[in-house]
């Protein structure tokens, strides 16, 4: 009788360790059914998916990082500044958005190797070094504006940002085609083999022919190439460029990927959890805006969704 027990409770945690993301996210809608009926309005649906997408972008790097092992903090400064250049060099005209792109995804490729050689070659820990590079972005960022953003947002960017083809809008065209690919490229790919066995364990990766300093040097460089792209995302949705922008998207993204089930030490989970994540948080933060609460209980919910996840790692870690 008791092994019966146990089975039973071993095989109803399996399902929670599994299936648990998705269990919220339908507890989430039917919530939102009761709370806010707005919240199926066609034009909320397409508010929310239009949001998710910035952060849906760079949560897809920041789970390739995790799942090699690393964790990013920089994101979030890789996107201000990514807004602020493109503002400033364009003056909002899309005659110069060419160079400016260049520049941006240049300096975004470049604070990845900056990172990436800080973890593998001086082996400072990843918090540590991808906070101390994402101060010192901010530094640049003020230098650079002189805490006054200058320019604006050129109208392509806003066009593939904040617009739609037909019934599907554009920014959400862009998050899926990055969803797309990175899947293919973790599942199908040598590559995404050798992140995930990096993650996994360095040394047994290394011993298997694994070059695991470049695996993780290209995970950083991934990451800060995807927050470029989300800036310019989340930049043409606002429609305007400030040094604070996407401030606290390097949080989101690591609450996100945590809530589908990547781990924190690396080797396990995947990018379809964290889409899954991604949406779950956007839909939280919609639903306080619809039940017209202060804009500080997005806060709350945020702070509540990333001390679940803490708590659902720490369980599946134990329990492992």
């Amino acid at each position: 009788m008791k092994a019966e027990e146990s089975s039973l409770r071993g095989d109803t945690f399996s399902i929670l360790e599994r299936g648990g993301i998705y269990i919220a996210l339908v507890l989430v809608l039917v919530s939102a059914a009761i709370l806010s009926p707005a919240f199926f309005k066609p034009s909320n649906l397409f508010n929310v998916l239009r949001g998710a997408a910035p952060l849906g972008i760079v949560a897809v790097g920041q789970t390739i990082v995790m799942l090699g092992g690393g964790i990013d903090l920089s994101l979030a400064g890789v996107m201000a500044l990514t807004t602020v250049v493109v503002a400033d060099i364009t003056q909002g005209q899309n005659i110069s958005l060419v160079p400016a792109l260049a520049l941006v995804f240049g300096i975004g490729i470049a604070v990845g190797f900056l990172n990436g050689l800080l973890v593998t070659k001086r082996r400072v820990p990843p918090f540590i070094a991808t906070l101390g590079v994402a101060i010192l972005l901010e530094g640049v960022r003020f230098v650079y504006t002189k805490a006054a953003p200058s320019g604006s947002i050129p109208p392509l960017v806003r066009f593939f940002a904040n617009e739609a083809v037909g019934p599907v809008p554009t920014n959400l065209i862009i998050f899926f085609l990055v969803v797309a690919g990175f899947l293919f490229v973790t599942h199908k790919r040598p590559f995404g083999r050798h992140i995930y066995s990096t993650g996994a364990n360095r040394e047994v990766a290394r011993l298997s022919g694994i070059d695991v300093d470049r695996v993780t040097l290209l995970t950083y460089v991934i990451c800060s190439t995807l927050a470029v792209l989300g800036g310019l995302v989340l930049a043409g949705f606002i429609g305007y460029a400030d040094n604070y922008l996407g401030r606290g998207y390097e949080l989101d993204s690591i609450a996100a990927v945590v809530i589908g089930g990547t781990s924190f030490a690396g080797g396990s989970g995947g990018i379809g959890g964290t889409v899954v994540g991604v949406l779950l948080l956007t839909m939280l933060f919609n639903i306080v805006l619809l039940l017209s609460l202060p804009i500080e209980y997005q806060l709350v919910v945020k702070g509540a969704v990333i001390i679940a996840a803490v708590a659902l790692y720490s369980f599946r870690t134990n329990r492992n």
